[in-house]
Formats: C-alpha cells, structure tokens, sequence
C-alpha cells in the first residue's frame, strides 16, 4: 500500500509540475519572463514560510551558510534559469523532453562527485539517453533551436542541485530547502532581465498564472517530498516520467503543440535510458 500512495502522490507531483510549466509560459507571453520568475518566487516563498511557521521552525538557519548548501542554491539559480528561458522560448513539450534526461546527468555525477559505482550497462544507457538529447536538439539540422540549450543548461543546473542535495546538512527540513528554492528565483528572475531586458507591469492575466504556478508548484513539491518518503524509491522514482505524458497533452490542448518524429523517438529513447537505469540500479542492489 505505501508503494501505490507513493506512486499516485508522485503522479500527482508531475501533474502540477507540468501544470506549473504550462502557467509560466503562458504568463511569459504577456511580460518579461524574469517578471514572472520573481513573482513566483516571492509567492512560492509566502506559501512555504507559512508552512514553516506553522511548525514551529525557524525561517533563518546557520546551516544555510554550509558549503553544500551554498553550492544547491547556485545551481538552483542555474536550473531555474535554464529551464524557464527554455520554457518560454521553445515548445514545452521540447523543454520537458529535455528535462527528462536529468537523472541520467544524476547518474553520472554521482560517479565522478560521490565516486559510486556505476556499470558497464548504466553507462550505455546514460550514453543512450543522451543520444536521445541529441536527437531532439537537432544539432547542425534545419530543425535546430538554439534556445534549446537553454533547456539543456537547466538540466544539469538541476542535476547538480540534486546531488548537492544529498550533501546537504539534515537539520534543514524539506520545507526550509523549498522556502530557499524559491527564494532563489528572485535574483534568477533578475538575471534573466538582464539577459533578455523587457519590462511592463503585469496584469490580471499574468498575476492569474502566476497564482496558478504558485499553488501547483508548491502542491508539486509537496506531493514529491512525500512520494519519496513512501515505500521503496526504485518503486516510485520511474513515475517521475509521467511529466512528459502531461507536458505532452498540455503542450497540444494550451499552446497547440505538435512532436515530429524526430521529437518522438528522443523521448523514447531519454525514457528507456532512465527506465533502464533504474532497474539496473535496483537489480545490483538486491544482488548486493
């Protein structure tokens, strides 16, 4: 039972992520996306300092100021930069195809930061998956983005966060680590007016999409915190990919989005890579 509650909280969690993808782009197109950043910062922020609060815990912590923890909140900026400018100049359904091959990145830089073992067959699959970028980049062909490469530096901003993640000191607790990740969209927001400059103040439309970012957004880390505390993780971390499946039908029904074939099969194979990578995972630990 605790593996099923698991798994539906982290279908849930991809639900409002893509959900909260899908209000930020649409705010995009009324005003500047650094605007839209900060604001949903700012709100993100509000909603977790109240849940703090509500604990009993403290919103400032000395451990905060930790190298590990330093070093989370500068990819975050990273990640959130990345990924946000992908969103808002390319096709969602190309941004969160792309982001899927996080864990992947994950992998790998659990190898190289945490020296973890990591064999033969992990190694071809992390190969494959990026192939699978690759093919849906397009690099060198008529269909290339460049502001694709947005959406690649916010993946492995955020693969970096998550491994800092697991460096960082235990006394801070989930909702301390979001309240800070929100925090962080404040100047990521800033940075990305000064990349791409704009301005306006924003209406009810905008306000209306980013209210609804924050509060799927902030369901989103909520349900994916507690995912991860249900059950066995190899059990429930796959269904982190149904993402892609609400992006997908989000992308066709909001923005009339269309994958091509090339689309397609990057998935797949960013998909199988990951699926694979994880039962692999999970088979040398039962061996072990």
């Amino acid at each position: 039972m605790e593996n099923i509650r698991g798994s539906i909280l982290m279908v849930a969690a991809m639900a409002a992520f893509a959900m909260e993808d899908m209000f930020v782009k649409s705010a995009s197109t009324h005003v500047a996306v650094g605007i839209v950043l900060m604001l949903f910062g700012l709100g993100g922020m509000a909603v977790f300092a109240t849940l703090i609060t509500a604990r009993g815990q403290s919103l400032g912590h000395r451990a905060v100021l930790s190298p590990p923890m330093l070093i989370k909140l500068c990819l975050e900026v990273v990640g959130r930069l990345g990924y946000t400018l992908g969103i808002a100049l390319t096709p969602l359904t190309n941004a969160s195809t792309i982001l899927q091959a996080t864990p992947l990145v994950v992998v790998a830089g659990a190898a190289i930061v945490f020296s973890e073992r990591v064999g033969t067959r992990r190694w071809i699959a992390v190969g494959i998956g990026f192939i699978g970028v690759l093919i849906v980049l397009r690099p060198g062909l008529e269909g290339f983005v460049p502001a694709a490469l947005w959406t690649v530096l916010g993946m492995f901003g955020f693969a970096g966060r998550d491994l800092a993640t697991r460096a960082c000191p235990p006394a801070l607790s989930n909702f301390q680590l979001s309240f800070y990740g929100f925090a962080m969209l404040i100047p990521t927001g800033a940075l990305i007016l000064m990349i791409t400059g704009g301005s306006g103040a924003p209406d009810w439309a905008v306000l209306r999409d980013v209210a609804g970012a924050v509060c799927f957004g902030t369901f989103a880390y909520w349900s994916l915190t507690k995912a991860m505390r249900m059950g066995e993780v190899s059990v429930i971390t796959p269904f982190r990919y149904t993402r892609l499946i609400f992006a997908l039908i989000l992308g066709a029904l909001v923005f009339g989005e269309r994958p091509d074939g090339a689309m397609i099969i990057g998935s797949v194979l960013i998909v199988a890579s990951g699926l694979y990578t994880l039962l692999e995972q999970r088979r040398v630990r039962r061996l072990a």
